[in-house]
């Protein structure tokens, strides 16, 4: 079992309910929420509108929550300013500059934002950091490239002693996939070969898409049993991302990867986004009372029947009973992996590893 130091142990605590459970929502959403909230035109959304937006989700929905992931240019400082977060619920701080949608699929590392950094995020009193992740295990040029700067962040949260959960997600590229249904067929052996090498760098958390495109695959016991073989391939506790899907998509999702061992859930536009398009602000803040919390009510109901606690894939290390060790000795886990500040990554242990 992987051990965790008491810092990034106290902050999952924090991001998780009483059970171990998350519970999350999210409102880090920034591109894609000017788009939504413009009606596809961002220019119609000020920075004011996306604050209020924020703050309106927060003041009804974040009481209800484990957790809520926020972003630091719309909604992390001013929610804590408004005191729209109670003290008892975590905060969980995005540092990707933009969303998901706003990069291509060529494996770029999607960029962080210039004037935030781990230390900083430290400083707000966030329980953990989150970054996003394109990411191909099939294409290993890249793929050890894109290792190396997760482990090179990761380090950071080390020496702050703040928990990283990382979000990586699969993609298409037009010269291998001739279209979406070939992509599909690929599609669970990517996320599950995906998580078994991300997880195995000093991440704490993964926030995982569903390894199948629901289009396409329907059978429930075919989908946990890929949500099983994803859970067995990662070292860390995972959580399930909405991605946009449907309310009634996620929850059967939410379901199917809790009974398989995720540890919740974190949710966006699957909770609030018919908000975006209510015509004042009294009305928003209606649906988010209403309709918002009874989603969140429903889906945090089925993560506490099924969901595997974060604890049970890690065990808390407290190493501040050793003041006196050494840098070196802090960064290598009970298992001899050392965490280095320019680590490089060999792709071909992941692959030989995975496959004996």
């Amino acid at each position: 079992m992987k051990e965790m130091t008491i810092g990034k142990t106290r902050g999952l605590q924090q991001l998780a309910n009483p059970s171990g459970v998350f519970t999350i929502c999210a409102v880090d959403h920034r591109r894609s929420l000017r788009k939504m909230i413009g009606n596809g035109n961002e220019a119609e959304a000020s920075h004011q509108t996306m604050v209020d937006f924020k703050m309106d989700v927060c003041e009804v929905i974040a009481s209800h929550a484990s957790a809520v992931m926020l972003d630091p240019i719309y909604s992390a400082s001013q929610a804590i300013a408004a005191n729209v977060i109670p003290g008892d619920t975590g905060l969980l701080v995005s540092l990707e500059a933009a969303d998901y949608d706003a990069y291509g699929t060529d494996g770029q590392f999607s960029e962080l934002l210039i004037d935030w950094d781990v230390d900083k995020v430290r400083s707000l009193g966030a329980s953990a950091v989150k970054i996003p992740l394109y990411y191909r295990p099939d294409l290993p040029n890249i793929a050890s490239d894109q290792l190396n700067i997760v482990t090179k962040i990761s380090y950071d949260c080390q020496r702050a002693d703040i928990a990283l959960i990382v979000s990586p997600r699969t993609y298409i590229v037009r010269e291998i996939e001739r279209d979406y249904w070939e992509f599909a067929r690929k599609k669970p052996d990517l996320v599950i070969d995906t998580v078994h090498q991300v997880s195995r760098l000093p991440v704490d958390v993964l926030k995982v898409e569903f390894p199948v495109d629901v289009t396409y695959e329907r059978d429930e016991e075919r989908l946990l049993y890929i949500c099983q073989q994803l859970d067995e391939s990662s070292r860390v506790p995972w959580v399930l991302l909405s991605g946009g899907a449907s309310f009634e998509v996620f929850c059967w999702q939410v379901k199917i990867a809790c009974m398989a061992g995720a540890s919740g859930f974190i949710a966006g536009r699957a909770l609030w986004q018919e908000a975006t398009t209510t015509h004042s602000r009294w009305e928003r803040l209606q649906f988010l009372k209403t309709t918002g919390v009874d989603r969140l009510a429903k889906l945090t109901a089925l993560a506490n029947t099924f969901a595997n606690p974060w604890h049970h894939k890690v065990q808390a290390n407290n190493n501040y009973l050793y003041p006196s060790i050494s840098d070196d000795e802090l960064h290598t886990s009970n298992e001899g992996e050392e965490f280095v500040s320019e680590p490089f990554v060999n792709l071909k242990s992941f692959t030989s590893e995975a496959n004996p």
